[in-house]
């Protein structure tokens, strides 16, 4: 079992817009954007990451706008709803404050004892909060959403997938352990894990594939502490049968990515060394960084990028 992992790190999807994208999870949910960085193999597309103050892992949700990409499709073998924990008593505030902002697929529900309220993305994509107890995270509180309404960062994830199975083994052997049953649904837990620490299963046998698109996520993360952890991690899967990529330095991160049986793109990255790098605390997000490698093409990024309004 790979005690080494102790939760989700962040979560990336693609969308359309750039501003659309950027306002919705800094204005519409109060999040905070910790780095506005380029795509490392398409550096004409940004790479937009949202979270707490200073992008703690298990709170960043990380975009791609590609601004002529097609629609995603929902369907099986994909991340299907990404979860983030808000603080106990605090959904009639967002569903209030969701509904005045016009959003989308607003959906009251108590999976698993928990009170939920679902939600859609500007492209589609699907979200919960979900009111946890216990969980001491601190949420950004300085982007129009007060402490005790602020989003804490994720709770966790729902996949969708036509056989469940090999991937329930994985996340068993990746620290995760079965806790509760529910119809279609299965919900693993780790114990003692960041918070971020749910993931839930639905099988659905008979829906047609997944397309990805707008509105879809690319790759799913999982943390570990250091380096160190992450090559005892790899050479785990590695023995176990899975073909895992090299290490790939990331710059806020180290990364290394592997398929789920399932079909979904696993990533486990490391907690070290975060998005103040190359940024002090107070100044997250705002200036443009880019990758080392890209630095020298940097006028000609800025011409092809179309700037983001705060």
């Amino acid at each position: 079992m790979l005690t080494q992992i102790k939760g989700l790190h962040h979560v990336t999807s693609m969308a359309g817009n750039a501003q659309e994208n950027n306002d919705f999870f800094t204005h519409t949910l109060g999040l905070r954007r910790v780095k506005k960085t380029v795509n490392f193999d398409a550096p004409e597309v940004y790479h937009l990451y949202y979270g707490d103050e200073t992008g703690t892992p298990g709170s960043v949700m990380t975009y791609f706008p590609f601004p002529d990409i097609v629609q995603g499709r929902p369907g099986a073998d994909e991340v299907g709803n990404t979860y983030f924990a808000v603080p106990e008593g605090s959904l009639p505030y967002w569903k209030e404050r969701l509904a005045g902002l016009g959003v989308g697929g607003l959906e009251e529900d108590n999976p698993f004892g928990e009170a939920r309220l679902r939600f859609q993305g500007p492209d589609g994509d699907g979200f919960s909060l979900v009111e946890t107890t216990g969980d001491e995270r601190l949420g950004w509180s300085a982007g129009g959403v007060s402490s005790a309404e602020a989003i804490q960062g994720f709770r966790g994830a729902a996949f969708r997938l036509r056989d469940s199975g090999g991937t329930a083994e994985l996340l068993r052997f990746m620290n995760y352990r079965e806790v509760e049953r529910s119809g279609t649904w299965t919900r693993f837990a780790i114990e003692g894990g960041n918070g971020a620490d749910v993931i839930d299963i639905e099988e659905v046998s008979s829906a047609a594939p997944a397309r990805q698109g707008a509105g879809s996520v690319h790759h799913i993360a999982f943390a570990v502490e250091n380096r160190a952890a992450q090559l005892e991690v790899r050479k785990a899967l590695m023995d176990t049968g899975y073909q895992v990529t090299p290490v790939i330095d990331r710059d806020y991160f180290w990364a290394i990515y592997f398929r789920s049986p399932g079909g979904i793109l696993f990533e486990v990255a490391t907690n070290e060394p975060g998005f103040d790098r190359d940024e002090d605390t107070a100044h997250l997000g705002e200036a443009l960084k880019l990758p080392t490698r890209y630095e020298q093409f940097r006028a000609q990024i800025e011409d092809i990028l179309t700037p983001i309004r705060d």
